[in-house]
């Protein structure tokens, strides 16, 4: 067995490797205080692994970037646990850096002769957090996409160079396809083949100086193995075993959030994204840049200029000369003082991010609708149709509910309501000028409409000129006067009115009641109930003065109505107010059938198991 060794040994050296890896001298021994080196290597032996392993099922294109995270995220076996995994080790390591660096500053461990691997330590921070950058980008959703978009605004504003600078990065006048390529490339090729030889050199020139030891003689020297070895293997487990808990966090708490890291919904520019906040390592520079916003210049430079570039850039340029700083007494003072202040003002700044978004009812609504997108998206990619060849945008751009009620809000609200608000479930000061539309069609709204007490309220004909027509007047009247026989009769004209709408969620009430809403059609076409006196019912009739109720809020009457209510079908001359959305070219036909599919409550639902 010797003899095999040793022929390993004279063709591989490997003794000579493992004394010169395991057999260091720690002077004073092995501490706890040094295993802050170990972790990071550690976090970044763990995202290059996971990094690779995603790199596998990774496609970087503007119609394949979500859809491949997706993936990963909820096919691949144990995709969401190797997603998390990269996600949160990329926020460990960024607290460890800062462990790291502050204990490097608090020993001296950057004075002569380790000027040169402070500075690299430097460049691997600069480095680290470029990586998180750029992999924010990755997954192509909204969160990254106008997160992102931020970050690389603030390039532009750089005198002279900012402009070609952020077209050199995103790819082109806007983000696009070759924005994820180059940021895929700089996330997975560039950035960690620097962070491969900046941590090489870093560590060479650190076992060459070695570890800056305090109080060196209160106890006897040892080497690396196998005290310190065992130290830092603790230390990276309890790592390993943070980040797992945060991967795990919402099955232990039962949050009800997916597991692993977070997909939101697929990039859009066309919808704007209120909730986009950089990921929490960055937070504290977002809030600082809100105190730049000022409009004027100093010194020739814009405030913007001053938060963004070049107050940063002075803190940094102190941070890189603190070797020379420290040499004296005072400097190394002043070093440590400057540390905990940055590191003081960098908590402090973040807390105050967090705090003023926990106080704002707009970006609390705007991170729950973000949630219910996020949601919607993983329903409609489970349907049976899933995703399709145009990419997974179209999945909510062509979704009822999640269109219709922005739709609703921006070009209906103004008149009308939704359940008392605007769609969005937002409350609206002014007071309705036409109907509320929750529920439009079905039995209760129908029964509401034709009830004596509510049909000049607001909720139905209060807000508009029919307010005195003679629809209001024949049923305060007339029906106000009804004997029981005809209010049984006049129920079953409801439910056959409501059954011309053919809602989905009335399809087996329709169904069982048959033979109630045929006679109920009987009903309305007779003169007994006056319905034909002024509207048309499955018969052409040019004296018909009101909308005609063939086909009454089913989905083409609804689209035909909104396209122009001032149709002979419809209101005509009469009509209120109402714009032509679609003769007036106000919308567009996908725009007019998201409304209607939203307000029949026409959408996909996965079946109960």
């Amino acid at each position: 067995m010797d003899r095999l060794l040793n022929w390993r040994d004279r063709r591989t050296v490997y003794r000579r490797i493992i004394e010169y890896a395991l057999y260091e001298n720690i002077p004073g021994g092995a501490r706890w205080r040094y295993i802050w080196g170990s972790t990071l290597v550690f976090c970044l032996s763990v995202q290059f692994i996971t990094g690779l392993f995603l790199w596998m099922s990774y496609s970087p294109s503007s119609q394949t970037a979500w859809e491949s995270v997706y993936y990963i995220q909820n096919e691949m076996t144990c995709g969401w646990l190797l997603r998390g995994i990269h996600h949160f080790t990329a926020s460990v390591m960024n607290v460890l850096l800062v462990l790291h660096l502050m204990q490097v500053v608090i020993d001296g461990a950057y004075k002569a002769p380790r000027e040169i691997n402070f500075w690299l330590g430097l460049g691997l921070l600069l480095l680290v957090l470029a990586l998180s950058l750029t992999g924010y980008l990755l997954p192509w959703d909204q969160k990254g996409y106008w997160a992102t978009k931020v970050a690389t605004n603030i390039m532009a504003i750089a005198p002279v160079v900012g402009p070609a600078l952020q077209r050199l990065v995103i790819g082109g006048a806007d983000y696009g396809h070759h924005t994820l390529t180059r940021f895929f490339a700089l996330h997975a090729g560039v950035l960690p083949a620097c962070v491969v030889v900046l941590l090489v050199w870093h560590i060479f020139l650190f076992r060459r100086h070695g570890i800056t030891a305090k109080d060196p003689k209160r106890r006897p020297d040892e080497y690396f193995w196998p005290d310190q070895v065992l130290n830092d293997a603790v230390a990276c487990l309890a790592v390993l075993a943070a980040v797992l808990f945060l991967v795990l966090r919402p099955w232990l708490f039962h949050t009800g959030e997916d597991l692993g890291a977070e997909l939101a919904a697929p990039a859009d520019p066309s919808e704007t994204y209120s909730a986009a906040r950089p990921e929490w390592y960055f937070l504290f520079l977002y809030e600082f840049l809100k105190y730049f916003r000022a409009s004027h210049s100093l010194l020739g430079l814009s405030h913007e200029v001053w938060g963004a570039i070049v107050i940063p850039g002075v803190i940094m340029g102190i941070i890189f000369l603190m070797p020379i700083i420290g040499r004296w007494k005072l400097g190394h003072r002043f070093n440590v003082g400057l540390s905990f202040s940055l590191l003081g003002g960098v908590i402090l700044l973040t807390y105050l991010a967090v705090t003023e978004d926990k106080r704002k009812p707009a970006f609390k609504a705007a991170v729950e609708e973000a949630r219910r997108n996020a949601h919607r998206v993983k329903v409609l990619a489970e349907s049976p149709s899933g995703i399709p060849r145009e990419g997974a945008v179209t999945l909510l751009r062509n979704d009822p509910l999640t269109q219709g009620p922005k739709l609703f809000a921006k070009n209906c609200a103004s008149c009308h309501r939704y359940d008392g608000r605007d769609g969005t479930g937002r409350q609206l000061q002014d007071p309705p000028e036409a109907s509320d539309l929750n529920g439009f069609a079905s039995r209760e709204w129908l029964a509401g409409l034709l009830d004596p007490e509510r049909i000049d309220s607001p909720h139905y004909f209060g807000g508009t000129k029919f307010k005195e027509g003679k629809m209001v007047k024949f049923v305060k009247k007339d029906v106000a006067g009804f004997s029981l026989e005809q209010k049984e009769q006049l129920k079953k004209v409801i439910a056959a009115l409501s059954a011309e709408a053919e809602l989905k969620s009335r399809r087996k009430l329709d169904q069982r009641d048959a033979a109630l809403i045929a006679e109920g059609r009987t009903l309305i076409a007779s003169e007994a109930m006056r319905c034909t006196e002024c509207h048309q019912f499955h018969k052409p009739d040019e004296d018909a003065t009101a909308p005609d109720l063939t086909g009454y809020g089913s989905r083409d009457w609804l689209i035909d109505f909104i396209s122009n209510p001032a149709h002979a079908r419809f209101y005509s001359k009469r009509n209120d107010r109402m714009p032509a959305f679609g003769q007036d070219k106000v919308l567009d036909d996908q725009a007019i059938g998201l409304i209607a599919d939203w307000l029949r409550g026409d959408w996909y639902e996965p079946s109960p198991p």
